[in-house]
């Protein structure tokens, strides 16, 4: 970490950040802060895509135990609904980093755009594979959004969240075609509006 401040010219703690869910048709958008620890060093960080769920569960554990501070927070279904995919994913990065215990001077986030916070920030294109406490934040996001579809799922065993974690697989959108959509799917988004209208159009819902 202290080599990264070097790096960007800054004298103080980084946070890396990064989101999960802004693809699926249901549920929140979940974002993570990261502030690691140089003296507790942990081995294996990669883009959260890139390890098995097995890795990811392990990392995970690992990074709340050794990091400096982390912070995991979300945009619900409403947010995405009424502000749209892209900015709820920016209060979800926000609302993480406002909840760190302790305050970065630089903010570094994967991707090409930025949240509004009071520091700092810099966006890094693939950062989540490049910058060691961008990785671990996508390694939370991911994990805490896989954990939120498999709970949901024990509510609505019917459209498979457990296993699509809520993309638009052929099972999720044939599920919608015979349920119809829950309060967490997003209705705002075009496949999720394109079957409703065809089960409605049909009589179906």
């Amino acid at each position: 970490m202290q080599q990264i401040a070097r790096h960007w010219g800054v004298n103080g703690l980084v946070a890396g950040v990064d989101e999960a869910g802004r693809g699926p048709l249901v549920g929140p958008v979940m974002a993570a802060a990261v502030i690691l620890d140089d003296f507790k060093p942990i081995v294996g960080l990669a883009d959260s895509k890139k390890l098995t769920a097995l890795k990811r569960e392990r990392l995970f554990d690992e990074i709340r135990a050794k990091a400096l501070c982390f912070s995991v927070a979300q945009a619900s279904v409403q947010e995405i609904e009424t502000l749209n995919i892209l900015q709820a994913t920016m209060l979800a990065m926000r609302r993480a980093v406002e909840g760190l215990r302790l305050a970065p001077k630089l903010v570094l986030v994967d991707g090409n755009r930025l949240p509004a916070l009071p520091m700092r920030c810099e966006a890094i294109v693939k950062g989540d594979s490049l910058v060691a406490a961008i990785s671990a934040a996508s390694i939370l996001a991911k994990v805490s959004r896989d954990r939120w579809c498999a709970e949901f799922d024990q509510q609505f065993p019917v459209y498979g969240f457990a296993q699509h974690k809520g993309y638009g697989t052929a099972q999720h959108l044939q599920a919608l075609r015979e349920h119809g959509a829950c309060a967490q799917h997003r209705k705002t988004f075009r496949p999720v509006t394109e079957v409703l209208a065809q089960a409605a159009g049909s009589g179906t819902i």
